[in-house]
């Protein structure tokens, strides 16, 4: 790998590249930290291999540390994962910025004459058409499940937990009846404390309008009245949980 170069912005901090083979490449962690990815390692499992590398550098304290290194076509895959709002800045920085200077100055085009003004910005007008394109992939993909959010937000219909436990299975998280219960209660949605009302939903839980208890009068052999209390998740709820474990 060539010598680093590091890129300051006062948005993103600092981003460290290199050039390998006449090409590009970004840190990960930095691209990942300015774009708020906290799971880079799911990240990195999502590029292509022969576009990922890694390098030596110097961390904040002196110490030697090997670091990953994505090429342009990865880090435009990185940039998609981002569910950050400054996502776009970040692209335009590095289209207009980092990929020309480093073509200028560092050895991108090793050999060759270096790019023109107005070839530089060809090729960043080029790059941002390809993301509006893959960008109108995404919506298009994420259509279904918008309708279904919006159909599920204005029920009046609320369901079982199990229930809800099949919704998120269905779009494309894997977890079951106990999983979910026990996530509900260490995440403070639902009482976690032993007792008659475990597993109910907590005063939060309640003022977010997540759920709903339905009382049920059961008639004993011997006469006697037993009310029984199920919580039931709203409307509200079921698009909040399925977005929440979407995000995770």
């Amino acid at each position: 790998m060539n010598d680093l170069k590091i890129f300051e912005n006062k948005e993103f901090g600092e981003i460290r590249t290199a050039v390998v083979e006449d090409e590009p490449m970004f840190c990960l962690t930095d691209v990942c930290r300015a774009l708020g990815i906290t799971h880079i390692t799911d990240v990195k499992s999502r590029l292509r291999k022969d576009g990922v590398g890694t390098s030596e550098v110097i961390d904040s304290l002196g110490r030697k540390q090997t670091a990953i290194f994505v090429n342009e076509s990865n880090l435009y895959k990185v940039i998609f994962q981002s569910r950050k709002e400054a996502a776009e800045r970040f692209t335009d920085w590095v289209t207009s910025e980092v990929l020309p200077s480093i073509r200028k100055n560092g050895g991108y085009i090793a050999g060759q004459e270096i790019m023109s003004d107005d070839e530089l910005m060809a090729r960043a007008l080029q790059v941002a058409q390809n993301k509006i394109l893959e960008r109108d992939k995404q919506i298009e993909t994420m259509k279904p499940k918008a309708i279904f959010a919006d159909a599920v937000a204005a029920s009046h219909t609320s369901i079982l937990i199990g229930d809800l436990a099949k919704l998120i299975s269905q779009n494309g998280v894997n977890i079951g009846q106990k999983r979910l219960f026990k996530w509900l209660r260490d995440n403070g949605y639902l009482i976690k404390r032993e007792g008659s009302d475990r597993n109910m939903p907590t005063q939060r839980s309640m003022e977010m309008k997540l759920f709903e208890v339905k009382e049920s009068t059961i008639s004993n052999p011997d006469g006697s009245v037993r009310i029984t209390r199920t919580p039931k998740v709203t409307g509200k709820g079921q698009q909040y949980f399925v977005n929440k474990f979407l995000a995770i």
